[in-house]
């Protein structure tokens, strides 16, 4: 029997929109193991062309059931949060910085799930009212290695988590290990998000929405790397696909 269905019964699997990023060269692409890790456990990813136009937007997003913020080669624009361009800012994409806010403040009047990975997590804060640091190795006192090397899924770094945050719940442990590819992270925390955990650099690794009924986690670093044998990462997966199929029950897909 398909692990979609119970007694017989087909169960609809939540639909997440998962927006793509841009190359320079002008394409628009995703690496597969966003979508992979969505599909295998459970839901049906969807993968969204950067046409930052609001009808276009919103009409996605009355067909999706939660929303996955994933990683990219970019830096989010620095005026969007009321700073300037330091020396060390990479390279920033318009496209993928207004498609991304145009997703978080439908996703917000609709009370959708969001989860947010690396850059994604920065976006949800810079959304909220929030601002980043533009490159840890330059502007936090005796930085750890943000960028690591080697595999991609290994985890290279401890980072401690929040007592009775949603991701302490997942992982049962306030310290634990988690793979690090960014040279970016969150400083001033914005609306309606708690922080949820840190390195022992006191940069910021995750965080949340403490409001009740709602589901919105950002993390820095990347649970789809790996995540076939790391029970955390799917753990997070697991929770941000319930929490979809329950949007999805509740609002408008109920079979």
């Amino acid at each position: 029997m398909s692990k979609n269905t119970v007694l017989g019964i087909r169960r609809q699997r939540p639909r997440i929109g998962i927006t793509m990023r841009f190359a320079e060269k002008g394409d628009f692409y995703l690496r597969r193991e966003y979508s992979q890790a969505i599909e295998a456990l459970g839901g049906i990813p969807l993968l969204l062309p950067l046409i930052p136009q609001a009808e276009f937007v919103e009409q996605l997003l009355d067909e999706l059931d939660g929303i996955l913020l994933p990683g990219s080669d970019s830096d989010v624009d620095p005026l969007r949060y009321s700073d300037e361009p330091r020396p060390n800012l990479g390279r920033v994409e318009p496209l993928r910085d207004e498609m991304d806010l145009l997703m978080l403040a439908g996703s917000e009047q609709r009370g959708m799930p969001v989860l947010g990975i690396c850059f994604g997590m920065q976006t949800l804060n810079v959304a909220r009212g929030g601002k980043l640091i533009q490159d840890i190795e330059t502007e936090v006192r005796h930085p750890l290695a943000h960028r690591q090397t080697g595999s991609p899924a290994r985890r290279s770094h401890f980072i401690t988590v929040e007592a009775g945050s949603r991701l302490i719940t997942l992982s049962g442990a306030e310290k634990i290990t988690v793979n690090s590819h960014h040279h970016q992270s969150v400083s001033k925390i914005g609306e309606n998000l708690k922080i949820t955990a840190r390195t022992s650099d006191g940069v910021i690794e995750a965080v949340e929405d403490p409001r009740a009924n709602r589901f919105v986690v950002g993390v820095q670093w990347h649970p789809e790397l790996g995540w076939e044998n790391d029970q955390f990462s799917q753990d997070i997966f697991n929770a941000f696909l319930a929490a979809a199929a329950e949007y999805r029950e509740a609002n408008k897909h109920v079979c």
